[in-house]
């Protein structure tokens, strides 16, 4: 079994667990500036991997350089830069939210994104975890839907996925936080579907329905097109790049950035079905 993702924030109930103290001595280190926080709509928090440093003894300003990791949610596209380019980012596909955890722990250099906010996609989870001296541009937007095989079809929207074997993604990852809201938004659950394999990236996903393991899954038009699978777009969704500002200047990340400049890339992006880099490299969020 998967173990579950460490919060990001810990409360002051939680640090205080941590630290075998009194929940007063939390509130105490905090007033007096000892211990990295936060105050997210008003409640105090606590940054569970600026924390850890602090135990060890970390200062500001003498922080170890990140990793050259490229981790979070699969893009096809980017996945294909990264080997194209030869830039020598390493690939850790854990899906969003533990591509967050990652990059607020240190452990990556940047992180690929599509979380579904209130009010779009990913710059209220990043203003959430508020991390430093980072960046948050523009890579992609996809068109995003239902993806099936054709002999259960029409599959014409969400409704349609009841009873069916759909394919799920790993706890985290943004399709899978966005098909859960799809379902409640039309009155379902994910009882209401049928176990069908768990996928880590989006060409895992349509393999699945591809070869008969599983029904159907969301997914994306340019895999959909890939596998030859029936494909009902739902959306049009935003795919970011969470940089740390240092990173941004490592040789990796420049390597990919400016092959993300060339014919090649235009080319492989303008073959790829509900893709739209016209955007890419704006800057969508930045830290204070």
């Amino acid at each position: 079994m998967t173990e579950p993702t460490p919060p990001i924030f810990l409360t002051t109930k939680e640090l205080a667990e941590l630290l075998r103290v009194k929940e007063r001595t939390v509130y105490d280190l905090a007033a007096e500036g000892q211990i990295p926080q936060r105050r997210i709509t008003g409640k105090l928090l606590f940054p569970r991997a600026a924390v850890l440093r602090w135990i060890d003894g970390e200062r500001e300003g003498q922080k170890a350089p990140r990793p050259a990791i490229l981790s979070g949610s699969h893009d096809p596209l980017l996945d294909w830069a990264v080997r194209a380019s030869d830039c020598g980012l390493a690939t850790l596909w854990n899906g969003s939210q533990s591509g967050l955890g990652k990059f607020a722990a240190r452990e990556a250099g940047l992180s690929g994104l599509h979380i579904p906010d209130a009010d779009g996609w990913n710059v209220g989870s990043v203003t959430t975890l508020a991390p430093e001296d980072a960046v948050l541009v523009g890579f992609a937007t996809r068109s995003r839907g239902i993806l099936y095989r054709e002999e259960i079809g029409p599959i014409e929207d969400v409704i349609g996925l009841r009873g069916r074997r759909v394919v799920q993604r790993q706890p985290g990852a943004g399709a899978a936080v966005l098909l859960e809201k799809l379902l409640k938004k039309n009155g379902l659950r994910l009882s209401d579907l049928t176990d069908a394999p768990v996928a880590r990236t989006e060409g895992e996903a349509a393999a699945a329905v591809a070869s008969g393991s599983a029904e159907a899954a969301l997914g994306l038009a340019s895999v959909a097109r890939e596998y030859r699978l029936p494909f009902t777009p739902l959306m049009t969704e935003h795919y970011d790049l969470l940089i740390d500002r240092r990173s941004y200047f490592t040789p990796e990340v420049q390597t990919l950035l400016s092959f993300t400049k060339s014919s090649a890339f235009a080319d492989r992006a303008a073959s790829l079905a509900g893709y739209d880099v016209s955007a890419l490299g704006v800057v969508r969020w930045l830290s204070d």
